[in-house]
């Protein structure tokens, strides 16, 4: 089962030479000219980053000692300048993330969530900011230490030693012309400093959640979310506590505190997988089915995976193809990826992805993927949840009333379960009811998950159990809005 996984389509493609740092599995070795300019341009990339954080008076001369320091501006001013001015003037699109500056204060709070090594790099930008190169040199030489293969961290490192006998002008000082060689590559990691800048200056607002969670079970202790156009992962706690049946669950808003806020890469072709081979990252509300150990998988996944289940059951009654779609890491001679440089997994670095690994658990950890997520207040979204949480609360009367009529009402004519179309698997239903009667029936840990794109589609999981009873079925169900009325499409056990 394992060595045909490997098979699959959806896993990060050994062709591509994005950000490779030394020799690649399917392609040989890169050559040094091209890693060294290629991972250059993420140096000037972040140094933007790291400009925005010490104000006017060391902008574009942080690297550079008092002595070299002129008033006539140079490249990197220019490049400082506009991207600066991009960072003010753009306003996020319906994201309901909040601009905020990159101050010492924001990045103290920012920084547990990011991953270590990034959050490393970022302290050794601050204190070249303030011009205490040598604590900067110290900790550069730390970081490549703890990672060799983290191509910044030796650019960085490498400009902090010239800066002993020369002055600097840029990270990753070397020639233009060098620079011309990898046209392609610097596009895409431009891109990905573009990305990386923009997750540090547009933060969620603290309690707010994405529009998909509208009520989180306590079964689901973390949940994670994905924001494909800013190449994030976002892994969230749940902090709903246990319901007991007589407290009527009545407070069903999700409160999620925010644990992890990771770079990843999708797909070489982007997002919205339709086919089985077309490299591109699914987009929907999936669950962690199960765990791989990275013993029993070839090093180019990293320290591990999570798979998901894709195609789910809207996936599926959409016609699309495909496996194998998982999280998982980078090998061992790679940090990170280029945003778009997989087959269709979800590629995070080993020891981001090691953090999910220690953090979330198999069936019960909803992995939304989005094109880019929405971010609002739980009280935003209590009419949704009332609204269907009375549709909800009118199957489970029906169907605990043993009255099928009614109850079969409740499902779309596009019903489809395992090949078998409603008129096909509703014998099964009626065979229930018989055999139970009518009795009352509790739904425990509910989680509705919604998803919108040209349908309106919820993912509900709950616990059915009969009353006076301890057990029961763990059922989920794909609901779909047609015509101004909510149907099921899907139901089955998990």
């Amino acid at each position: 089962m394992g060595g045909r996984r490997f098979a699959q389509r959806g896993h990060a493609s050994l062709t591509t030479e994005l950000l490779r740092p030394v020799a690649s599995h399917a392609q040989g070795t890169v050559p040094r000219k091209r890693v060294f300019t290629v991972a250059t341009v993420i140096a000037v990339g972040v140094f933007v980053a790291a400009s925005l954080l010490y104000g006017p008076t060391s902008r574009h001369d942080s690297l550079v000692e008092p002595s070299a320091r002129t008033s006539t501006p140079n490249l990197l001013d220019s490049a400082v300048s506009r991207v600066q001015e991009a960072v003010r003037t753009v306003v996020p699109p319906a994201s309901g993330l909040t601009p905020v500056a990159l101050t010492e204060t924001r990045l103290q709070e920012a920084s547990p969530l990011m991953g270590k090594a990034e959050a490393r790099l970022i302290e050794i930008y601050q204190l070249i900011g303030a011009s205490r190169h040598r604590e900067a040199l110290k900790q550069a030489e730390a970081l490549v230490r703890a990672h060799p293969n983290f191509q910044l961290a030796h650019l960085v490192h490498g400009d902090l030693l010239s800066l002993q006998t020369r002055p600097v002008r840029q990270l990753g000082d070397v020639p233009d012309t060098k620079a011309m060689a990898a046209s392609v590559q610097l596009t895409a990691l431009r891109e990905e400093s573009r990305r990386r800048l923009q997750a540090l200056t547009e933060r969620p607002p603290e309690g707010s959640v994405p529009t998909q969670f509208l009520t989180l079970s306590p079964q689901s202790r973390h949940a994670i979310a994905i924001d494909a156009s800013r190449s994030r992962l976002y892994l969230f706690e749940n902090l709903n506590p246990p319901r007991s049946a007589s407290a009527g669950e009545t407070d069903r808003a999700p409160r999620l505190r925010l644990l992890g806020d990771f770079y990843i890469s999708v797909g070489l072709s982007g997002i919205e997988k339709s086919i089985e081979g077309d490299k591109r990252t699914p987009l929907g509300v999936y669950y962690i089915t199960s765990t791989l150990n990275p013993a029993d998988l070839p090093d180019l996944y990293g320290v591990g995976a999570l798979p998901i289940n894709y195609p789910n059951p809207l996936d599926v009654q959409r016609g699309k193809t495909g496996s194998g779609i998982w999280l998982h890491g980078t090998p061992s001679d790679q940090f990170v990826r280029a945003p778009q440089a997989s087959d269709g997994c979800v590629v995070l670095s080993n020891p981001d992805l090691q953090r999910l690994l220690n953090t979330v658990q198999i069936r019960t950890t909803p992995v939304v993927i989005a094109q880019s997520l929405q971010w609002v207040q739980p009280e935003a979204l209590s009419d949704d949840r009332d609204q269907f949480q009375a549709v909800l609360e009118a199957w489970r009367q029906a169907r605990g009333a043993g009255n099928t009529a009614e109850l079969k009402a409740f499902y779309s004519s596009r019903f489809m379960h395992q090949g078998r179309d409603l008129e096909q698997w509703w014998p099964r239903v009626e065979g229930e009811l018989r055999a139970n009667g009518a009795r009352e029936l509790q739904m425990k840990d509910l989680s509705v998950l919604r998803w919108r794109d040209q349908d309106d589609t919820m993912v509900v999981t709950f616990g059915e159990v009969a009353a006076g009873q301890n057990r029961g079925v763990t059922k989920r169900q794909y609901w779909v809005r047609e015509q101004d009325r909510w149907t099921i499409f899907f139901e089955g056990t998990i």
